[in-house]
């Protein structure tokens, strides 16, 4: 399973379901009892499905990683355990919903995991997936749109899992015997635009680093060569350079589009 820095997970994740919660209508949230976020992280999306189940209701954010709990934990006073996808810390029929954000498309294959998950729940299983393959990016430094597509491309040769799951997650669900099941997309809109908050001008100076890139260094070389990764990187800070200066005469902007596919099946 691949892992993530919480400042990774904090930056992708940002304001992901401010405008996008009608997207999760058909998890029922507001009839739910018991709740299990699985790979929950630093447990941005365990904080909106606490938000949106009833006061009554208990909503448990599970993930391996416990450095990430640690900072979930600091967030709030929600449950976090520390546990495998396929090996949950939970008992059978424990809950009446297992959900996951951005966790199938990130270990080998999705089946084992699904099928934990209808183990655990009584009702219903969902999956939360991005479509990395559909990103679009725009921006007014021309450069950026160039390089964001570049580095894309390597990334998702490289990356060694399935980052663009689409039917294969919906086939996953069918294969363990979910029925009832369904997708609907939802694009989280990332928008840069005067004033700049400042969480948008970290972002603008770790990209003038090249840390941003260097945190898919793995996958980028995997997919390339040493060689043309340091070249892309140098390139990457040049354009990272002129997103700098155009935030200092206000004129910068970018609007960056990641789909999300919020699938949900019924345990028969």
């Amino acid at each position: 399973m691949r892992r993530f820095s919480a400042e990774y997970l904090e930056h992708t994740r940002r304001g992901m379901w401010e405008d996008g919660r009608d997207a999760l209508a058909d998890l029922e949230l507001s009839s739910r009892r018991t709740v299990v976020d699985v790979g929950c992280g630093t447990g941005e999306l365990t904080r909106v499905l606490d938000a949106e189940t009833a006061a009554e209701a208990t909503v448990i954010g599970v993930d391996a990683d416990t450095d990430l709990l640690d900072v979930a934990r600091a967030e709030t006073g929600l449950q976090y355990v520390a546990g495998d996808a396929t090996r949950l810390p939970v008992s059978a029929d424990a809950a009446d919903l297992v959900a996951c954000q951005a966790l199938l498309s990130n270990l080998p294959e999705p089946v084992a995991p699904v099928r934990e998950f209808a183990r655990v729940s009584t009702d219903l299983v969902a999956a939360i997936e991005p479509d990395n393959a559909d990103v679009t990016v725009s921006s007014t430094v021309a450069a950026e749109e160039r390089l964001e597509r570049e580095a894309r491309a390597a990334y998702l040769s490289g990356v060694g899992t399935d980052v663009a799951l689409g039917d294969r997650v919906r086939e996953a669900f069918e294969s363990v015997g979910l029925t009832d099941v369904r997708t609907r997309r939802y694009v989280h809109e990332k928008r840069t635009a005067p004033p700049y908050a400042e969480a948008s001008l970290a972002a603008a100076a770790r990209t003038a680093s090249g840390a941003g890139l260097a945190d898919h260094r793995e996958e980028l070389v995997a997919a390339t060569s040493v060689a043309a990764y340091d070249d892309l990187r140098r390139r990457w800070r040049e354009m990272g350079r002129e997103v700098v200066a155009e935030m200092r005469t206000g004129e910068y902007e970018r609007v960056e589009r990641v789909p999300f596919d919020v699938t949900v099946g019924r345990v028969a």
